[in-house]
């Protein structure tokens, strides 16, 4: 008797695990469930159709058929001929609540269907299928199936269409792999723009064929005093279609007119005493300045900005603006003003951080607010009474998203400038809400930047991203009433043996039930 009963305990554990994952059970939380019916399953005649074939959703069809094969060893071919079953992408749905990224994924027995208005969203609909796929399918090898979809439809659209990670490859450089590495963890959660930091007193990151010394000599060393590095052209070009092929759009920032060492060192005529500075490898921030009355700074930020903006598809430009202490707020003042004027001339929308409420935004400039609890009040009020006055605002409060703060005393890597910042804090909050007396119209989204004075590869950055990131992502897209800790611990947790499985070291917060450890 103990022996059928241990045999029938064995029978029900192994259904368990191999029961298909909940609807709801995503991250990002979606906005609609409905779950019902018999799951879909995956198999070795199963087609990934992709009805009316433009190229752009082949595409996404290949790359869902190229995320699945290694791990069914399925063949899933990717066709655009009629016929019954199968993956359906399909593009041109009319419900118009879905927008630009939105979706709708149904899966029967007979056939699992993604239905959007637009590519991003069936691009954002393999992801949720993707999640909703046993871990395994992240392997690169075969794995054992059944690889089935519970039934039930998922309807999903984001809260806020701006939903943003920077990494800042100036402090330390990062190759294009590593570049791409992230874009593929950000893809996954469905954040949709990349900022790249590409300049810093520590190192210039990106070739401009009109001042060559930025990267050649400016971009030649980095944190600590290592060899640093730059993208060429053909790289930056490369970044920026990868990018557009995972659906992000990139945003350079040329940081100005502080936290410009790097190209002063460079160029001596940008120093309003014609000497260069040189090269510096520390983490102060501060004390960098171009010559504000200089005219050949105006050339000099003219071509820079002329020559990123040609390289750049995207809507924005960011142009820094914080921490400019070397500058006295008149010359601030008047230098951003220029500098904003430079980039509408090159036909880009204007991005600083929140201190380019100090001066005076151009009309549909958009702040970035990396303020904190301890923010003083008129700091505050400021950037408030800008997005009052028309500014739009991307929220980055540094003790909430900054990637790099420490998770505990005891983290070995980051900062705690701003706080130690764990995973409910870093995921409790609501932009609508933050920042008091700014208009919820105003903001646009959500960004969570990690910065890199004290992280050097790509092992580093995921530590310390990981798995903060994925509360950000949810916190830009999901609707408002459908978040909250104690669901979303649950939620976080059950993506750990995926985040494994991608070999992606997290951080196992002790305010997360992760389960055993699982080796990848």
């Amino acid at each position: 008797m103990a022996a059928a009963l241990s045999s029938t305990a064995a029978t029900s554990s192994v259904a368990a695990a191999s029961a298909p994952r909940p609807l709801g059970q995503l991250v990002p939380v979606p906005a609609q469930v409905v779950p019902g019916g018999s799951p879909y399953a995956i198999t070795s005649t199963t087609p990934v159709r992709v009805p009316g074939g433009s190229a752009e959703v082949r595409r996404i069809g290949t790359y869902l058929a190229e995320l699945l094969r290694p791990a069914t060893g399925y063949a899933l071919p990717v066709t655009d001929r009629p016929g019954p079953g199968g993956i359906r992408l399909e593009l041109g749905s009319r419900d118009r609540s879905l927008g630009e990224e939105g979706y709708r994924l149904r899966s029967t027995p007979a056939a699992l269907t993604i239905t959007a208005r637009a590519p991003a969203g069936l691009f954002h609909g393999v992801q949720t299928l993707r999640q909703l796929l046993p871990d395994r399918i992240e392997a690169d090898s075969r794995q054992k199936g059944p690889w089935r979809v519970a039934g039930g439809t998922v309807t999903d659209a984001p809260r806020y269409g701006y939903r943003g990670a920077m990494l800042d490859v100036s402090r330390h450089f990062f190759s294009v792999a590593e570049v791409k590495r992230y874009i593929d963890q950000l893809a996954l959660y469905k954040v949709n723009k990349l900022h790249l930091h590409l300049s810093d007193d520590q190192g210039w990151r990106i070739a401009i064929d009109s001042w060559p010394r930025l990267a050649t000599y400016g971009g030649s060393t980095e944190v600590g005093g290592g060899p640093g590095g730059y993208y060429t052209k053909a790289q930056y070009r490369e970044i920026v279609r990868y990018a557009a092929s995972r659906y992000l759009e990139v945003v350079p920032e040329i940081d100005l007119p502080g936290h410009t060492n790097a190209a002063l060192a460079s160029y001596a005529e940008l120093n309003c005493d014609g000497i260069a500075p040189p090269l510096y490898t520390g983490t102060t921030v501060g004390f960098s300045s171009l010559c504000v009355s200089k005219p050949v700074t105006y050339d000099f930020v003219d071509d820079v900005l002329r020559e990123v903006a040609a390289l750049t598809p995207g809507k924005y430009l960011h142009i820094g603006g914080d921490e400019a202490h070397a500058t006295s707020h008149e010359d601030y003042v008047a230098f951003m003003a220029k500098a904003q004027a430079v980039v509408g001339k090159h036909g880009k929308t204007v991005m600083g951080w929140h201190q380019l409420t100090g001066a005076v935004p151009v009309k549909g400039a958009v702040a970035q607010y990396w303020g904190y609890d301890r923010t003083g009040a008129a700091e505050r009020k400021q950037v408030a009474d800008a997005a009052k006055g028309g500014t739009k605002l991307v929220l980055s409060p540094a003790d909430r998203v900054y990637l790099d703060m420490k998770y505990t005393k005891d983290t070995p890597l980051g900062l705690s400038w701003a706080g130690l910042v764990e995973v409910e804090r870093s995921y409790d909050w609501d932009p609508a809400t933050y920042l008091e007396g700014a208009p919820q119209e105003a903001v646009l989204g959500v960004e969570a930047p990690i910065w890199t004075e004290t992280l050097t590869n790509s092992t580093e950055v995921e530590a310390m991203a990981f798995p903060r990131l994925l509360g950000a992502a949810e916190i830009g897209w999901s609707p408002a009433a459908a978040r909250d800790w104690e669901t979303y611990k649950v939620r976080l947790a059950a993506q750990g043996p995926r985040l494994t499985e991608l070999g992606i070291d997290f951080y196992r917060s002790p305010q997360v039930d992760w389960g055993p450890r699982r080796k990848r």
